[in-house]
């Protein structure tokens, strides 16, 4: 498991780059969509009503070191349009200590991309700020006119997304192994241009309308200066009581809330959004005063809950996949009931208790030796069966917060805000291979990286415990 090394005095950290990053990316943002600061309140409102009524909720995420972390979580999304882009986005990344996990394809879904989630993935880089963006590469060989094709990619070949100083500075970077504080504020100011928005189109607007009808991604990522961040996204813990009062606060909500249903131990993740703004763009022309709207940026929210082992999504894909089999949602939220009360009534296969989750090898959990364990083995020898010693009290275990994405739910959030249900019929192309050498690297397995910090607790636990080095049984 990777860890963190204390960086030379001259250098500021990757998570101080970041926090600064997230913080910097915030206040533009809600500057640009000022829904997205009634968003951050609301949600602010919902946690703090959920954290005074449920002091279990409140110690379990003391213990597992979240609290602090709540109100700073944030994930972005971008979509980026060619390989080049792509690359250098992975070098701008890891200035803030973010790598590339997961591969995530949303063609099956009927969107043209494919993505990857950029995060710390260090468990005390997490605790520190866990800010993560959702990157998606459009994939212009599931355009099929050709001529269009050619013509997008002509496009994107022109622009160049980040400035001058910021890739001399991700270059300094790399040669010198970190930035100073003068630097990394430098750096922060240039890479957030990348992110801005820009309301001049650098297509006419025929050609905007060409792209758009062959799918709004496509005119999204295509048609303009650089990939505008399209959502920020807080971090509740009650969706379902922000979905609700969403509407008091003059935002109106997706239809249905993407992921799990409603449980007592929440699952992966679960997200909802409010609809994209209709926006204000000005076309090239010769002119330069074609005035049009385009629909792109929005409002996001999370609620995590625990990662899930391979084991566990199987049956988590196996359930959703037969309630989204049987019934679908229609524009303006048509059978949404149905579908939350089918979705509720199907989920009741996957146990619903830390306990049977974890004695089922359905989900990660992080294992501590308690109090009286450790002054047991000051006078005693414990047994060397994890079973026994959670039984005994002398050890603990709390979930690991699921830290990454689902391509249903991502494609479920993409479709409702480029307009209604608009879907191609993609063929199933994964293409893994060709993203990872855009890419030109290996996206991490986020399934390894939870069993990596299961194991590790346990093995620390077991320390703690005077137990090291025992062969064991398995926990599950």
């Amino acid at each position: 498991m990777s860890r963190s090394f204390p960086m030379p005095q001259a250098f500021v950290s990757p998570d101080r780059i970041r926090s600064l990053f997230t913080e910097a990316m915030s206040q533009m943002y809600r500057a640009e969509v000022p829904q997205y600061g009634t968003l951050i309140e609301l949600v602010a409102d919902v946690n703090a009503g959920c954290l005074e009524s449920d002091p279990d909720l409140r110690d379990r995420l003391t213990q597992a070191g979240e609290l602090e972390r709540i109100d700073v979580e944030r994930h972005g999304a971008i979509r980026l349009g060619t390989a080049d882009e792509l690359f250098t986005i992975r070098r701008l990344f890891a200035v803030m200590g973010m790598q590339p996990v997961g591969y995530y394809d949303l063609s099956v879904a009927g969107v043209p991309v494919h993505s990857t989630s950029f995060r710390p993935i260090d468990e005390a880089a997490l605790n520190v700020n866990p800010f993560r963006v959702f990157t998606s590469l459009l994939r212009l060989e599931l355009i099929e006119d050709e001529g269009l094709r050619g013509e997008a990619e002509a496009i994107l070949a022109k622009r160049r997304i980040y400035t001058p100083s910021a890739v001399a500075l991700i270059e300094r970077h790399e040669q010198n192994g970190g930035l100073s504080e003068a630097e990394a504020t430098e750096f922060v100011a240039e890479a957030l241009e990348t992110f801005r928005w820009h309301g001049e189109a650098t297509v006419s607007a025929e050609t905007y309308k060409r792209l758009h009808d062959a799918h709004r991604l496509i005119a999204d990522v295509v048609s303009f200066k650089g990939p505008h961040i399209n959502h920020l996204t807080p971090r509740t813990l009650d969706i379902d009581a922000v979905q609700a009062r969403m509407p008091e606060r003059g935002i109106t909500p997706k239809a249905v809330i993407e992921g799990p249903p409603r449980r007592h131990c929440d699952i992966l993740l679960r997200q909802t959004s409010f609809k994209a703004l209709e926006e204000t763009i000005a076309f090239s022309g010769d002119d330069g005063a074609i005035q049009g709207t385009h629909t792109a940026r929005f409002g996001e929210i999370e609620q995590r809950g625990v990662a899930l082992t391979a084991k566990g999504r199987v049956l988590y894909d196996q359930l959703l996949a037969s309630v989204r089999g049987e019934v679908q949602v229609g524009a303006g939220g048509a059978k949404a009931g149905a579908y939350d009360h089918e979705l509720a009534a199907r989920f009741k296969a996957l146990p619903d208790s830390w306990d049977e989750l974890r004695r089922a090898d359905l989900a990660f959990f992080r294992y501590s030796a308690t109090p009286a364990g450790v002054a047991a083995a000051g006078v005693s020898r414990l047994p060397g069966d994890p079973e026994a010693l959670i039984a005994k009290g002398y050890l603990a275990f709390t979930p690991i917060v699921y830290e990454d994405f689902l391509p249903v739910s991502a494609a479920g959030i993409f479709q409702s805000n480029l307009g209604t249900d608009q879907q191609q019929n993609y063929a199933t192309r994964s293409n893994r291979d060709a993203f990872e050498a855009a890419l030109g690297a290996t996206v991490q397995d986020e399934l390894a990286l939870y069993a990596e910090r299961q194991a590790a607790s346990l093995d620390s636990a077991l320390a703690a415990l005077g137990l090291a080095g025992l062969p064991l049984k398995t926990v599950a």
